[in-house]
């Protein structure tokens, strides 16, 4: 038999450290026991249904339980489950990275098992470049004021959000930030790409001193997510890439986030008609199936590891690197881009969302309503210093998981919304703003 719900959440409680989360705070709002998915619908214990309106922590992309890609995963557990990626390889791994390559144009990709681990895949490959090409001072990074890159130590360096870092700062070989693009600090009569130039000069400033002791600047392409859904104007990412090759600095974007179709394009900085040095991807590369992340480059950077000398190469591991399961699952993933026409379904999908979420946008006390892709958010103007808590709640008792950032409500849904969930979306998450804003007195 199967435990009740209560039970389950108290066994959990008593045996789980869950993730980015004060525990102490369960003992108010206990978690939520969750039996199965399908769609985009998660299905508790309890009976409730909830529309799963972040996608399981952006991973999620064509709804759960997706039958091609669980197919594929039988398939593959029946003929091969593991095997170390050092000396050995398998038609998994070698089809993904052909795969991701021609996608990208970059090649020879590293895999890793999330996005904190391909941000440090990629900070490592770059100063190991340097050193390797006789530059060994060119070992520090920069990155844009509040942008997030994971929360391992090596991630925390180039993240800026102080919650995530403070208490780690010993640990932490903190890099450089430069301003933002972010579009919501626009001047008076300013536009979104005359913020990307202000914040390219100020880069430009930065690297004219310090290009030589730089290895690399890391940008989350058009959305810095952690910060609040910052948008900012591809122009920023033309003209970084232009300083970048003036400076001899590589240009790592980090993809993890807002690849596969996230920004309306495959991957974001494809907007800006530019080509990375390092591209690191992750979420939903298998379609929010397994862990698996991916660092792509160029013959460059590949080239300078290419020696007789073991030290001059990349000695970077974990033991399930490339593992055949999550390629496989990432496969199947590529391949429902091309069955479903993914793209262009989701500029239909994106339109009725818009038209169904217009009240809210226009919510006297909405800020900044803004979309790009399949991502929406709305900054909401409110003194209350626990909003997001307070809204989650209201947005579960409605059967809908949306997680506002700090005081900026977002949504970022599976591609696989029919029009019940488009409006359950619409009106769960307008209904909970109302029931919070209610709670400032």
């Amino acid at each position: 038999m199967a435990p009740t719900h209560d039970a389950l959440v108290a066994r959990s409680l008593a045996a789980v450290w869950h993730p980015c989360t004060q525990m102490k705070r369960h003992e108010a709002q206990p978690p939520v026991a969750i039996a199965r998915a399908q769609g985009p619908w998660l299905y508790g214990t309890d009976g409730k249904r909830y529309l799963d309106g972040i996608s399981s922590w952006w991973v999620n992309l064509f709804g759960h339980s997706h039958p091609h890609i669980q197919a594929a995963l039988v398939d593959q557990l029946g003929r091969l489950d593991h095997v170390m990626l050092a000396g050995f390889t398998h038609a998994p791994v070698v089809e993904l990275s052909e795969r991701l390559a021609a996608l990208t144009d970059l090649g020879h990709a590293f895999y890793g098992s999330d996005g904190a681990a391909a941000t440090e895949i990629a900070l490592k490959m770059s100063a190991h470049y340097w050193r390797n090409t006789g530059r060994p001072a060119k070992s520090r990074f920069v990155g844009l004021a509040g942008g997030y890159h994971g929360e391992t130590v090596g991630a925390l360096a180039v993240t800026d959000i102080a919650i995530f870092r403070e208490a780690y700062a010993p640990l932490v070989r903190l890099a450089d930030t430069v301003p933002s693009p972010d579009a919501r600090g626009a001047a008076p009569g300013e536009t979104a790409q005359d913020v990307a130039r202000r914040a390219a000069a100020a880069l430009e400033a930065w690297l004219q001193e310090h290009h030589s002791t730089t290895a690399a600047l890391i940008v989350e392409p058009l959305v810095q997510c952690a910060a609040g859904m910052a948008l900012h104007d591809p122009e920023y990412l033309r003209l970084a890439r232009a300083l970048c090759d003036r400076y001899e600095v590589h240009l790592v974007v980090d993809e993890i986030a807002v690849g596969f179709g996230r920004t309306g394009t495959m991957f974001a900085h494809q907007q800006a008609g530019i080509r990375p040095d390092f591209i690191c991807l992750s979420k939903g590369l298998t379609g929010g199936t397994l862990p698996l992340s991916a660092v792509l480059t160029t013959d460059a950077v590949y080239a300078a590891f290419y020696d007789d000398d073991v030290a001059r190469g990349f000695l970077h591991s974990h033991s399930y690197t490339g593992n055949p399961l999550a390629c496989r699952a990432a496969l199947a993933t590529l391949e429902l881009f091309e069955q479903l026409d993914a793209l262009n379904a989701n500029q239909a999908l994106a339109q009725r969302i818009d038209a169904a979420c217009a009240p809210l946008s226009q919510h006297p006390r909405v800020r900044h309503a803004r979309r790009i892709g399949m991502i929406w958010a709305w900054d909401v103007d409110t003194p209350l210093p626990d909003f997001a808590r307070r809204y989650h709640q209201h947005a579960m008792a409605r059967g809908l998981v949306l997680r506002p950032i700090g005081k900026t409500l977002y949504a970022m849904p599976p591609y696989a919304l029919d029009d019940e969930a488009v409006q359950c979306l619409a009106h769960g998450a307008l209904d909970a703003l109302n029931a919070t804003l209610q709670e400032e007195s």
